[in-house]
């Protein structure tokens, strides 16, 4: 197997795209990932999806893409994995290289989202839970969130404030960051006040909808620096799955796939969590960033909140996290999520963050669920030199 960088980076601002089509949106992001590494050329495209038959009412979006990018003829198709496409398609681009069976690969995460009108988009979502027991009772994933966050502030003796760090520090990263959806800090009281959704989940604890896309070019790290001075070598990719119900699982308070995922990560990379500098969690909601939190090794069980509250997740805490924003704040395009964070890792492990800059980071950690934590992908990257 051979070691894998990352030689260019693109992304396009998330919001509301009205105007622009989802092939746009890729496209715009394939190319300028292409600028910044230089190459005109690539042996392989993967695009991260969810939703796009959906709510596009387009499916074949490796041909659509490689097509509208100029790369006709190259191998392209898309991977799915609920809201872990992007980081899944993140990973066959990196085992396709690891391989030696392609040398230059891009990957790029997309989702046009805001087009449907609420319950449809709500209703496509709910896709990624158990259709057979779950979906045809009436979950959404938002519910099944809130069941999880009721069980997790019952087990532990915590109250629903105590979890309002995780979009504080969300929102303040996000307001300086360009490609962010919401670019305004909240407080505390902003926090209290937010319209309830599920209870005991308000709009302050969920991530929006959005439109978007982020890429990434990947090559051997043998020949990176030939491409790009700045590379960032992949040093560990792992995937793990758990029952796709949450009421199938030993124990719903704990996101198995999550820490068997960062496990295996971290086995590759030879490393553990006291030595990465920075995590891009996937915090869909305030509940699953303390799950995360806890399932990667950074928070013992039932502490996870605990980081947030204590400002340990910060740009200058312990373990800064969602240092862009993250899916709360720079919003959550589901098929582009993961590419999203690849991304931003690149940026703080090239030392470019400009006012989100994690001091001297050197070892970036993404994680990125599918569903409710029945698929997750954990990858570690590190700063080449």
């Amino acid at each position: 197997m051979r070691d894998v960088s990352i030689i260019g980076i693109g992304q396009t601002e998330v919001g509301e795209h009205w105007g622009k089509s989802l092939r746009h949106l890729a496209g715009d992001a394939v190319l300028a990932a292409m600028r910044d590494a230089g190459v005109e050329r690539a042996d392989a495209l993967y695009v991260g999806n969810m939703l796009s038959g959906e709510l596009n009412g387009q499916e074949h979006l490796g041909a659509l893409i490689a097509d509208f990018v100029g790369l006709r003829g190259i191998e392209a198709v898309k991977v799915e994995a609920a809201c872990g496409s992007g980081a899944a398609a993140v990973r066959m681009g990196y085992l396709a290289v690891a391989s030696g069976l392609l040398d230059v690969v891009i990957v790029v995460g997309v989702e046009k989202m805001t087009d449907q009108k609420g319950p449809v988009t709500t209703a496509s979502l709910a896709m990624a839970a158990d259709a057979e027991y779950e979906v045809v009772n009436g979950v959404s994933f938002v519910s099944l969130n809130a069941l999880l966050m009721q069980r997790y502030m019952h087990e532990y003796g915590v109250r629903h404030e105590d979890f309002a760090g995780f979009p504080i520090n969300a929102h303040k990263n996000a307001a300086t960051n360009p490609y962010a959806m919401f670019r305004k800090p909240i407080s505390l009281e902003t926090f209290k006040r937010a319209r309830m959704v599920a209870a005991p989940i308000n709009l302050m604890d969920s991530s929006p909808v959005a439109d978007g896309a982020a890429a990434v070019v990947l090559a051997p790290s043998d020949v990176a620096r030939k491409f790009q001075p700045l590379s960032v070598r992949i040093i560990g990719s792992a995937n793990a799955t758990d029952a796709l119900a949450v009421h199938d699982r030993r124990d719903p308070l704990f996101l198995s796939a999550a820490a068997l995922s960062a496990q295996k990560a971290y086995r590759q990379a030879g490393i553990g969590p006291n030595d990465v500098d920075f995590f891009e969690l996937h915090d869909a909601f305030s509940i699953t960033a303390a799950l995360s939190l806890e399932a990667a090794g950074f928070a013992e069980r039932g502490r996870g909140v605990y980081l947030a509250k204590d400002g340990e997740i910060t740009l200058g805490g312990r373990i800064p996290i969602c240092t862009f924003g993250g899916l709360k704040a720079r919003g959550h395009p589901v098929g582009a999520t993961g590419v999203y964070q690849v991304v931003e890792a690149v940026l703080q492990l090239r030392h470019q963050a400009g006012p989100n800059q994690v001091k001297n980071a050197r070892i970036g950690m993404t994680q990125n669920i599918g569903g409710s934590g029945a698929t997750v992908i954990t990858h570690i990257l590190a700063a080449e030199g």
